[in-house]
């Protein structure tokens, strides 16, 4: 290859990934995998980055360039917009003091902590709240009957959203 059609498949390419980091930014889409002759690129939201292979420039002893998803296109939301419901300023409202992700129970598979109509105590665990690889349990507030569990088991939360209603 003479160094001008090297020069001119780079510029083409890195084109190409400026499109496609744009499209991927604007999408809704979690994944987007492209591979041709000439350039294989997987773009995910949520990782540390993706990595761009480019064949021709590695059979020429050049390593192939990694492009940084993460920085070249905004985070995806953790999950869909919180809405404040009457809920959420209720008294007995249990609210989550941190972003992660809500689980009903202390492990897959095993019982929920709560359901509807349960009586609770003060301090006892309603639900686990991961945060950055930490389960952090979620104490009732007050003594009282579950009157409406707000979450689902595995949802995204948000601070300070109203997890369960304590009546």
């Amino acid at each position: 290859m003479a160094p001008a059609s090297k020069s001119k498949n780079f510029a083409v390419e890195s084109a190409l990934m400026s499109e496609l980091v744009a499209l991927f930014s604007d999408s809704d889409l979690t994944s987007l995998e492209l591979e041709t002759d000439d350039i294989a690129v997987k773009l995910s939201r949520g990782s540390e980055g993706a990595t761009v292979m480019m064949p021709q420039m590695a059979q020429m002893g050049q390593p192939a360039p990694a492009v940084p998803a993460a920085s070249a296109a905004p985070a995806a939301p953790a999950g869909p917009a919180v809405e404040v419901t009457p809920d959420a300023s209720h008294p007995g409202a249990v609210k989550s003091p941190m972003v992660g992700t809500v689980y009903e129970g202390p492990e897959p598979g095993a019982p929920a902590f709560i359901k509807e109509g349960d009586t609770v105590k003060k301090g006892q665990t309603l639900f686990i709240v991961e945060a950055m690889k930490v389960m952090n349990p979620i104490a009732s507030t007050l003594d009282g009957t579950v009157t409406k569990i707000l979450v689902q088991n595995a949802q995204p939360v948000e601070f300070d959203q109203a997890l369960v209603i304590i009546e």
